[in-house]
């Protein structure tokens, strides 16, 4: 009876072994199948980039570019939602075997900066923006995402049958923020239901980077980019004639303190060894002569911060310091501080099971741990309600420095388009990977 049971043991043990060989022989073909269908879709890829670059269309204002992803979409064969959040696509791919919801997501939305790249493709679009005659650019590279995933969507819907679970395709309007009185955006695509029916277990991104060499990748865990919260600062005083001051309460003195003292939350009440964070006055207005002081001085400016916890923090000292430092001054600050981007965060545990996918897909050495960057993007938003990674792509031509190229959201801003192949696999790949390991 014991030698049967042994028997019995090793016999199950060689059965589940076989299992396992014959399931890694599936895995090993379909993926090397995923990179021979991405090197295949390359030149379309490149030419739904370049139609999109070459028609961008401003946040909220993406009607064309949701047309055009949503055709191809249904093309596919995919099931299409329209006009969430205003002009956001989804598209949901349910596979042939079941298992998790996987989330990709791409931004849609073009910057108000006039081109001045030497593309033939380049844009000559001009448009309204806030009440101002624009150009219109795609100079952050969102038209390499959108072109991106619709190449994903292409690779996948030809592999369904072998998908063990859902991919839900999220193209996103205003990731660079709703123009003035207008919601938009990561935040209201979740409010509307995008990471629902069928609920999302894990969301991935890409963003494409002049500034990292070509067919790279680079990553991080935890805070990868910073929040970023808009703040105003009213700082209301007496007015009086400028040859006498003490008859009135003086606010540009008493904002130029409040300038000052801000500079000293970072600088001395932030524990930067933990993680950095910028506290920024971009303007300030008040008074219409020389000499009249006026009754209200007004600034604005912008938090960055990589931890929740320290962006708590900010945002209850900017208030402390602009108060106090008002109200020493006779005069008064009134501090308004609207809820902005969240910690762009990579959820720790998924990127540890992701980052075998991220070495597999790059070349050697091509795989990158990068530093957080104090810029910021509305992905967080996704993040915040399910575990989520995002990267970075490089964009930046072989044989440049990153000092050579021009930055992101300027009219020089240009991305070498021989990287598209490897953001296709990437997204592919991650997909898979975590629907196999789940």
């Amino acid at each position: 009876m014991l030698i049967m049971n042994t028997l019995l043991r090793k016999l199950l043990c060689l059965i589940l072994c076989a299992s396992a060989m014959q399931l890694n022989a599936q895995y090993d073909e379909l993926d090397e199948r995923i990179d021979k269908l991405a090197q295949e879709i390359e030149e379309s890829v490149v030419k739904w980039r370049r139609h999109i670059h070459e028609n961008p269309e401003l946040s909220n204002r993406e009607f064309k570019t949701a047309e055009y992803v949503a055709n191809h979409l249904k093309s596919l064969g995919i099931e299409v939602q329209t006009g969430v959040a205003h002009t956001g696509v989804v598209g949901i791919l349910k596979g042939g075997k079941p298992g998790p919801v996987v989330g990709l997501r791409a931004d849609m939305d073009a910057l108000p900066v006039v081109e001045r790249t030497p593309v033939p493709f380049a844009s000559k679009v001009t448009s309204v923006y806030n009440g101002q005659d624009v150009g219109v650019m795609h100079a952050c590279g969102h038209d390499t995402h959108v072109a991106i995933l619709m190449g994903v969507a292409s690779i996948l819907s030809e592999v369904k049958e072998q998908i063990p679970g859902t991919v839900k395709f999220i193209f996103q309007p205003a990731e660079e923020g709703a123009p003035q009185g207008e919601e938009g955006g990561a935040k209201l695509m979740v409010e509307e239901g995008a990471l629902k029916n069928p609920d999302v277990d894990a969301i991935f991104g890409l963003h494409i980077s002049s500034k990292i060499p070509v067919n790279y990748i680079a990553y991080r865990s935890g805070g990868i980019m910073a929040s970023a919260d808009y703040f105003e600062i009213i700082v209301r005083g007496k007015q009086t004639h400028g040859s006498s001051p003490w008859a009135g309460a003086d606010p540009i003195v008493s904002a130029a303190h409040i300038i000052t003292g801000l500079q000293t939350i970072v600088s001395r009440r932030m524990p930067l060894t933990q993680n950095a964070a910028v506290v920024t006055v971009g303007a300030i207005h008040g008074g219409v002569r020389n000499n009249i002081i006026p009754e209200e001085v007004k600034m604005v400016g912008t938090i960055r911060a990589l931890d929740p916890e320290m962006q708590k923090e900010i945002h209850k000292q900017i208030h402390l310091t602009a108060t106090n430092i008002a109200e020493s001054m006779g005069t008064t600050a009134e501090v308004n501080i609207p809820l902005g981007a969240p910690v762009t965060y990579n959820d720790p545990a998924l990127t540890e099971m992701m980052l075998p996918t991220l070495k597999d897909v790059a070349e050697k050495g091509r795989l990158i741990r990068m530093n957080a960057t104090t810029g910021a993007e509305d992905f967080s938003f996704f993040q915040k309600e399910v575990p989520g990674v995002y990267f970075f792509l490089g964009g930046m031509e072989e044989g440049k420095r990153p000092e050579e190229v021009a930055s992101h959201h300027t009219p020089d801003f240009y991305v070498d388009e021989g990287g598209f192949v490897l953001g296709i696999r990437s997204l592919s790949r991650m997909a898979l990977d975590y629907m196999r390991k789940k």
